[in-house]
């Protein structure tokens, strides 16, 4: 099982800020870097930067920078400081919460929320998902209804499984890696500190944890049940 950056992202070059990536070891080690890039370059020098255009009423706080091409519906929220690339689409009702990197070209959806994460170019998270202290890859898909659970039920450390052992994240927050042009359907759910490998689709409504390699198919066998039901005319 492998823990290594390398193995779940491969193109750093083409991201907005790619010093992200560049010498970490490990996947989750990216929000920090991401932390560091967003003191640099937004928060010290206070910047509130919007050079993509505003279809309706926004409401943004602290600071952000949203780049040109970028289309912005009604009713998104950006709580800064956030990062958003160029030529992205937000769409209505979503919501951008503090320490989030988006790369060019992402799509996020309708009422979604993404927190404290990394979005990669060409990226989708789609409606009414959570996407929370995540890093996302190139290409990848999230779901309508996806919920990447970010703490743990006893609020310790997040950890990781590796050939080396149990590696100790060194925070309680953590949601899930999920490699290049990897996907997971509607309504799946992943459990704090899980690891997606590249190419891999997760089933619609399928609950993951862990190490999953990369190019798999990963779902659950749920024999289907169909009864004789009543006919009963539905109330207006």
């Amino acid at each position: 099982m492998s823990v290594d950056a390398s193995y779940y992202f491969s193109d750093f070059g083409s991201f907005i800020y790619p010093e992200v990536f560049e010498g970490i070891r490990y996947p989750w080690e990216a929000l920090k870097k991401a932390d560091e890039v967003i003191e640099r370059v937004l928060t010290k020098p206070g910047v509130e930067s919007m050079l993509g255009e505003c279809k309706g009423r926004i409401h943004t706080y602290g600071c952000y920078s949203v780049g040109r091409g970028t289309v912005i519906y009604n009713d998104v929220t950006i709580i800064g400081p956030a990062i958003i690339g160029e030529d992205c689409e937000i769409m209505p009702g979503a919501v951008i919460r503090p320490g989030t990197i988006i790369g060019h070209h992402c799509v996020i959806g309708h009422g979604c929320e993404i927190k404290h994460s990394v979005v990669q170019n060409y990226a989708k998270v789609q409606s009414m998902s959570f996407v929370g202290d995540c890093v996302i890859g190139r290409s990848a898909r999230v779901g309508s209804g996806v919920i990447t659970a970010n703490r743990k039920f006893d609020q310790s450390n997040v950890t990781a499984r590796s050939d080396e052992g149990r590696l100790d994240m060194g925070t309680s927050f953590f949601g899930c890696v999920l490699g290049d042009h990897s996907r997971i359907g509607a309504n799946g759910v992943t459990q704090p500190g899980t690891l997606v490998g590249p190419y891999t689709w997760i089933y619609p409504g399928t609950v993951v944890r862990g190490f999953i390699p990369r190019q798999k198919r990963v779902y659950f066998e749920r024999p289907i049940v169909m009864e004789e039901n009543p006919i009963v005319e539905l109330k207006p």
